[in-house]
Protein backbone atom coordinates (compact mmCIF):
# COMPACT_ATOMS: atom_id res chain seq x y z
CA UNK A 1 0.00 0.00 0.00
CA UNK A 2 1.58 3.39 -1.01
CA UNK A 3 1.72 6.35 1.49
CA UNK A 4 -0.76 8.87 1.39
CA UNK A 5 0.04 12.53 1.07
CA UNK A 6 -3.24 14.81 0.30
CA UNK A 7 -2.85 18.59 -0.76
CA UNK A 8 -5.22 20.82 0.91
CA UNK A 9 -5.85 22.84 -1.87
CA UNK A 10 -6.16 20.54 -4.60
CA UNK A 11 -8.22 18.13 -2.58
CA UNK A 12 -11.67 17.92 -2.06
CA UNK A 13 -14.05 16.04 0.27
CA UNK A 14 -17.21 14.73 -1.56
CA UNK A 15 -19.83 13.32 0.86
CA UNK A 16 -23.00 11.45 -0.80
CA UNK A 17 -26.67 11.41 0.30
CA UNK A 18 -26.17 11.96 4.39
CA UNK A 19 -29.38 13.40 4.12
CA UNK A 20 -32.31 12.26 6.13
CA UNK A 21 -34.45 10.12 4.09
CA UNK A 22 -31.16 7.76 3.87
CA UNK A 23 -29.01 7.62 6.73
CA UNK A 24 -31.46 6.04 8.82
CA UNK A 25 -31.88 2.84 6.33
CA UNK A 26 -30.81 -0.47 7.89
CA UNK A 27 -27.05 -0.37 6.41
CA UNK A 28 -24.15 -2.01 6.70
CA UNK A 29 -21.15 -2.78 7.72
CA UNK A 30 -21.62 0.43 9.42
CA UNK A 31 -24.85 1.96 10.70
CA UNK A 32 -25.75 5.62 9.41
CA UNK A 33 -24.64 7.66 12.69
CA UNK A 34 -21.08 5.53 12.26
CA UNK A 35 -21.04 7.21 8.81
CA UNK A 36 -21.80 10.60 9.58
CA UNK A 37 -19.89 10.75 12.82
CA UNK A 38 -16.77 9.94 10.54
CA UNK A 39 -17.65 12.07 7.65
CA UNK A 40 -17.95 14.77 9.84
CA UNK A 41 -15.14 14.32 11.06
CA UNK A 42 -13.50 14.37 8.00
CA UNK A 43 -15.13 17.43 7.23
CA UNK A 44 -14.06 19.08 10.06
CA UNK A 45 -10.26 18.64 9.37
CA UNK A 46 -10.76 19.46 5.30
CA UNK A 47 -12.72 22.58 6.83
CA UNK A 48 -9.15 23.71 9.07
CA UNK A 49 -7.10 23.05 6.80
CA UNK A 50 -9.08 25.17 4.01
CA UNK A 51 -9.82 22.28 1.95
CA UNK A 52 -13.14 21.88 -0.23
CA UNK A 53 -15.94 20.25 1.29
CA UNK A 54 -18.74 19.29 -0.63
CA UNK A 55 -22.20 17.77 0.23
CA UNK A 56 -24.39 15.85 -2.12
CA UNK A 57 -27.77 15.36 -1.88
CA UNK A 58 -30.20 13.37 -4.17
CA UNK A 59 -33.80 14.85 -4.18
CA UNK A 60 -35.96 11.96 -3.89
CA UNK A 61 -38.73 13.32 -5.01
CA UNK A 62 -37.18 13.68 -8.75
CA UNK A 63 -34.91 11.10 -8.91
CA UNK A 64 -34.71 9.35 -12.06
CA UNK A 65 -37.18 6.16 -12.22
CA UNK A 66 -36.69 3.94 -15.47
CA UNK A 67 -38.02 0.36 -15.43
CA UNK A 68 -36.11 -1.72 -13.56
CA UNK A 69 -36.73 -5.21 -11.91
CA UNK A 70 -36.07 -3.96 -8.76
CA UNK A 71 -36.63 -0.38 -7.94
CA UNK A 72 -34.81 1.42 -4.86
CA UNK A 73 -38.40 3.11 -4.15
CA UNK A 74 -41.84 1.99 -5.02
CA UNK A 75 -43.05 4.49 -8.24
CA UNK A 76 -46.51 4.18 -6.59
CA UNK A 77 -45.75 5.50 -3.16
CA UNK A 78 -46.71 9.31 -2.32
CA UNK A 79 -43.86 12.04 -2.07
CA UNK A 80 -41.41 11.83 0.43
CA UNK A 81 -41.47 14.48 2.88
CA UNK A 82 -38.98 17.69 1.76
CA UNK A 83 -37.49 17.12 4.90
CA UNK A 84 -36.13 13.65 3.32
CA UNK A 85 -33.73 15.35 0.88
CA UNK A 86 -32.13 17.84 3.48
CA UNK A 87 -28.94 17.21 4.58
CA UNK A 88 -28.82 16.39 8.38
CA UNK A 89 -27.77 18.45 10.78
CA UNK A 90 -24.41 16.88 11.64
CA UNK A 91 -22.53 17.44 9.37
CA UNK A 92 -22.89 21.00 10.39
CA UNK A 93 -23.01 22.79 6.91
CA UNK A 94 -20.72 25.61 6.27
CA UNK A 95 -20.99 28.77 4.16
CA UNK A 96 -17.86 27.49 2.47
CA UNK A 97 -19.03 24.11 1.70
CA UNK A 98 -20.37 23.32 -1.56
CA UNK A 99 -24.09 21.88 -1.80
CA UNK A 100 -24.83 19.82 -5.01
CA UNK A 101 -28.08 18.32 -5.44
CA UNK A 102 -28.61 15.70 -8.27
CA UNK A 103 -31.39 13.50 -9.70
CA UNK A 104 -29.96 10.54 -10.17
CA UNK A 105 -27.15 7.84 -8.72
CA UNK A 106 -23.95 9.94 -10.12
CA UNK A 107 -22.81 13.50 -8.55
CA UNK A 108 -21.46 14.55 -11.96
CA UNK A 109 -24.28 13.92 -14.45
CA UNK A 110 -26.35 16.65 -14.63
CA UNK A 111 -25.14 18.97 -12.25
CA UNK A 112 -21.54 21.20 -11.79
CA UNK A 113 -19.77 19.65 -9.50
CA UNK A 114 -16.96 19.22 -12.27
CA UNK A 115 -17.17 23.03 -12.97
CA UNK A 116 -16.70 23.35 -9.13
CA UNK A 117 -14.30 21.20 -8.73
CA UNK A 118 -11.95 22.78 -11.70
CA UNK A 119 -12.84 26.35 -10.74
CA UNK A 120 -10.75 25.72 -7.38
CA UNK A 121 -7.89 23.20 -9.06
CA UNK A 122 -9.05 20.28 -7.17
CA UNK A 123 -6.94 16.98 -8.75
CA UNK A 124 -7.37 14.73 -5.79
CA UNK A 125 -11.43 13.95 -4.54
CA UNK A 126 -12.17 11.70 -1.24
CA UNK A 127 -14.88 9.84 -1.71
CA UNK A 128 -17.47 8.70 1.25
CA UNK A 129 -21.20 8.13 1.82
CA UNK A 130 -24.51 6.14 1.31
CA UNK A 131 -24.57 4.15 -0.71
CA UNK A 132 -20.82 2.36 -1.29
CA UNK A 133 -21.98 0.81 -4.50
CA UNK A 134 -24.56 2.83 -5.90
CA UNK A 135 -24.51 7.04 -5.03
CA UNK A 136 -20.51 6.71 -4.01
CA UNK A 137 -19.51 4.00 -6.73
CA UNK A 138 -21.63 5.79 -9.80
CA UNK A 139 -19.25 9.12 -8.08
CA UNK A 140 -16.35 7.33 -8.73
CA UNK A 141 -16.75 6.12 -12.11
CA UNK A 142 -17.37 9.46 -13.28
CA UNK A 143 -14.80 11.09 -11.64
CA UNK A 144 -12.29 8.40 -12.67
CA UNK A 145 -13.23 9.06 -16.29
CA UNK A 146 -12.59 12.88 -15.65
CA UNK A 147 -8.97 11.90 -14.67
CA UNK A 148 -9.40 13.19 -10.88
CA UNK A 149 -7.31 11.08 -8.32
CA UNK A 150 -9.50 9.23 -5.96
CA UNK A 151 -9.06 8.09 -2.01
CA UNK A 152 -12.49 6.07 -0.56
CA UNK A 153 -12.33 6.75 3.07
CA UNK A 154 -13.47 3.50 3.21
CA UNK A 155 -15.11 3.57 6.79
CA UNK A 156 -17.10 7.29 6.27
CA UNK A 157 -19.59 4.78 3.81
CA UNK A 158 -21.30 2.00 4.22
CA UNK A 159 -24.05 0.31 2.06
CA UNK A 160 -27.18 -1.36 2.05
CA UNK A 161 -25.34 -4.97 2.50
CA UNK A 162 -21.82 -5.51 3.91
CA UNK A 163 -21.17 -7.97 0.85
CA UNK A 164 -21.90 -5.26 -1.89
CA UNK A 165 -19.66 -2.57 0.47
CA UNK A 166 -16.70 -4.53 0.84
CA UNK A 167 -17.13 -6.07 -3.07
CA UNK A 168 -17.03 -2.27 -4.14
CA UNK A 169 -14.53 -1.27 -1.34
CA UNK A 170 -12.05 -4.49 -2.05
CA UNK A 171 -12.36 -4.96 -5.67
CA UNK A 172 -13.31 -2.25 -7.65
CA UNK A 173 -12.08 0.76 -5.65
CA UNK A 174 -8.70 -0.33 -5.54
CA UNK A 175 -8.39 -0.30 -9.06
CA UNK A 176 -9.43 3.45 -9.08
CA UNK A 177 -7.66 4.87 -6.73
CA UNK A 178 -6.44 4.54 -3.03
CA UNK A 179 -8.87 2.59 -0.19
CA UNK A 180 -8.08 4.31 3.37
CA UNK A 181 -9.88 4.73 6.93
CA UNK A 182 -11.26 8.18 7.70
CA UNK A 183 -7.96 8.59 10.00
CA UNK A 184 -5.22 7.80 7.77
CA UNK A 185 -6.94 10.37 5.57
CA UNK A 186 -7.25 12.68 8.18
CA UNK A 187 -3.30 12.78 8.90
CA UNK A 188 -2.45 12.43 5.28
CA UNK A 189 -4.63 15.65 4.79
CA UNK A 190 -2.45 16.96 7.92
CA UNK A 191 0.84 16.47 6.89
Amino acid sequence: MSSLKLVPASTALVLIDLQNGIVGMPLAPYSGAEVIERSARLASTFREKSAAVVLVRVDLNEILHLPVDEPTRDPNAPPAPATASELVPEMDRQPTDIVITKRQWGAFYGTDLDQHLRRRGIRTIVLGGIATNIGVESTARAAFDRGYELVFAEDAMTSLSAETHQFATGVIFPRMGRVRTTEEVSEALRA
